[in-house]
């Protein structure tokens, strides 16, 4: 808190500048007085002007009749005539100057008079003269005319004398006023000279006390960076601790699940080896096992990349409605028949833009946790509606854009989960099932898909209620959905006449065995270990239908052997494959338009059926 010492100059200041303004403004205040005494002096000199112009009026008049009665001549009646007619108009203007005045409107008033009487008898003279210029009466009233001309001339002198007593006072108080308005500019000059070395005065000192701060402030910043180079290496250290926790859940988790699918696999294909000449049906038993196994290997790679949002996706406009409304008797198969299951459908759905078969899979992953939440039977609702997020939500939950939405909900009326549960559902590998009852990757599974395809997943539960999971797909603009899918015969996959596949797989067992399966649903095969050999084989061979490559191999990857080899034969169709891709064909998560996919794993049908479909012009991925 700054001390009262510390600010008693800027009170100075204060009230220097506050005494300064009250100078400045007496200052105005007694110039606008003095102006106003000069336009009173100023009207003095117009009224002592205005008696002069009558009086010489009178004059006037008594010359042009002087002249007339000299000469008997008309024309020199002239400057009589002009008195005459504007004597009135003069005397007008006196009594308006004079009207603030009662002394002076009255005396004025008799001049008026006067001068009327005056003019009268001039005229009566000039008529008497014309009769008789010898007549008595004619010499009469030119005496009463001097007289009348006397009283006029006392009258002027006395009204000269009244205006210039005043001017004589006006005069004095705009002498006073103006000594009063140097006073109080001398008075303002000196104090905007004291001010002005007080505030320099303050100024240095404050500039002073600024350079100690800034010296002090920066000793403070070099503590705090010291500080903060400390705090943030402990930081580090947490951060990486943290991190190894992390990475060793996950991996222990991994390695948990794989173990025990890569023992059902390894076991159940060494009986089978054992078992394949003395029991047959015991050894297809045993190698189904190990499909199943490697199965749920291939759908736990999948679920990790999902959580991570590396799963390469193939988006397409789709109708919720018309997937949701497909799924309804596969859900009712999966759930079971002790819980009931209801469809609320919205009308007038707008159409979204995800991958469907993704879409499918998080659906299912939801309502086979809301069945686990309902051992003892319950209700299942699976419904869909247009949303709008509004700035306001979005400004509370990360990641969120504002924006038109396709709603997915799954609502279960189970136990519920506690708030502390509820926060950590989308973790990796947690879960409060029982062991051997979920690897903890559903939910995740179901975030990453929903957060990679640019949408929004909520949780609402409530312990003993229920809980409802909601997912936000982002709006497409597009009116025409894709037509979904359906089920192939294999028998209706096979080649089509004599079509001719070249496979590009550095992994010789893995290009093997896509070689095998494509040979038998007849297919002719041609096949390369490098994009090298396979541009070789392309110059070799008159002809190829399709171009079956994967994507990650070294020197040259799969989509750069791709548009190599298209701009060689444009008719040319492509189907990648790879275990994992990022950029060559991936990006932001979308596979980009127009290119065909299969991800490995594959089975043997879905190797037919994307095969077929490329070959057919419909297996690359559209835009929305």
């Amino acid at each position: 808190m700054p001390s009262v010492k510390s600010d008693r100059p800027l009170i100075a200041l204060a009230l220097g500048f506050a005494f300064l303004a009250l100078t400045v403004l007496a200052a105005i205040v007694m110039v606008q007085q003095q102006q106003r005494t000069y336009s009173w002096v100023t009207h003095t000199l117009r009224v002592e002007n205005q008696l002069t112009v009558v009086i010489s009026r009178l004059q006037d008049a008594e010359s042009g009749q002087r002249g007339y009665l000299l000469t008997g001549r008309r024309d020199v009646l002239e400057p009589y005539d002009a008195a005459a007619s504007r004597l009135q108009t003069d005397l007008a203007a006196l009594d308006a100057l004079v009207a603030d005045n009662p002394p002076q409107r009255a005396a004025a008033m008799q001049l008026r008079a006067l001068a009327a009487a005056r003019v009268a008898v001039l005229r009566e003279t000039m008529h008497a003269y014309n009769r008789d210029p010898n007549d008595a009466a004619a010499m009469e009233k030119l005496g009463r005319g001097k007289a009348l001309m006397s009283q006029i001339r006392a009258l002027e002198r006395e009204m000269k004398g009244e205006e210039e007593g005043l001017l004589a006072k006006r005069n004095e108080t705009a002498r006073q006023q103006a000594v009063l308005v140097t006073g109080a500019l001398a008075l303002s000059t000196i104090l905007i000279l004291v001010l002005g070395m007080l505030a320099f005065r303050d100024g240095r000192r404050r500039l002073t006390e600024a350079q100690a701060a800034h010296v002090a402030l920066e000793a403070a910043n070099r503590e705090l960076t010291v500080e903060a180079a400390s705090r943030q290496a402990a930081e580090g250290q947490v951060r990486q601790m943290q991190k190894m926790e992390a990475i060793g859940q996950l991996t222990g988790g991994i390695a948990h699940d794989f173990n025990n699918m890569l023992a059902i696999v390894i076991g159940s294909l060494d009986v089978a080896k054992r078992r394949l000449t003395s029991d047959v049906r015991r050894a297809e038993t045993c190698i189904d096992n190990a499909l199943d196994g490697a199965q749920r290997a291939a759908q736990l790679t999948g679920r990790l990349l999902a959580f991570s949002r590396q799963q390469p996706l193939a988006p397409r406009v789709l109708d919720v409605n018309k997937l949701v409304g497909g799924m309804s008797e596969m859900l009712r198969r999966s759930v079971g028949e002790q819980l009931r299951v209801e469809t609320v459908l919205a009308g007038g759905l707008w159409n979204t833009f995800v991958d469907p078969g993704q879409l499918e899979s998080a659906i299912l992953n939801l309502c086979v946790n809301a069945r686990d939440a309902m051992p003892d039977g319950g209700k299942l609702t699976l419904e869909t509606g247009n949303a709008h997020l509004d700035d306001a939500y979005a400004a509370d939950h990360a990641e969120v854009s504002a924006g038109q939405y396709v709603m997915v909900s799954v609502t279960d009326s189970g136990a519920g989960m506690p708030p502390e549960v509820a926060e950590r559902a989308f973790d990796p590998f947690y879960t409060t099932k029982g062991v051997g009852r979920g690897t903890g990757l559903g939910l995740s599974q179901v975030h990453g898909f929903v957060k990679q395809s640019g949408g929004h997943v909520k949780i609402y539960s409530e312990p003993g209620v229920g809980t409802t999971v909601k997912l936000y797909l982002p709006r497409s603009q597009s009116a025409e959905a894709a037509a979904s899918a359906s089920a192939t015969p294999i028998e209706a996959l096979r080649a089509a006449g004599e079509e001719i596949v070249l496979v590009v797989e550095d992994e010789e067992r893995v290009r093997h065995l896509s070689v095998d399966a494509l040979r038998e649903l007849g297919y002719t095969v041609v096949q390369a270990p490098d994009a090298t050999q396979a541009l070789a084989v392309l110059e070799m061979q008159p002809r190829v239908d399709l171009l079956f490559t994967d994507i990650v191999m070294p020197d040259m990857n799969g989509r750069k052997l791709a548009d190599e080899a298209t701009q060689r034969r444009p008719d040319l169709k492509v189907l990648y494959t790879t275990g994992y891709t990022r950029n060559a064909i991936v990006h932001n998560g979308m596979l980009d338009a127009d290119v065909a996919f299969l991800a490995k794993p594959f089975t043997y049908e879905q190797l037919a059926l994307k095969v077929r479909q490329v070959l057919d012009g419909e297996g690359a991925n559209r835009p929305a």
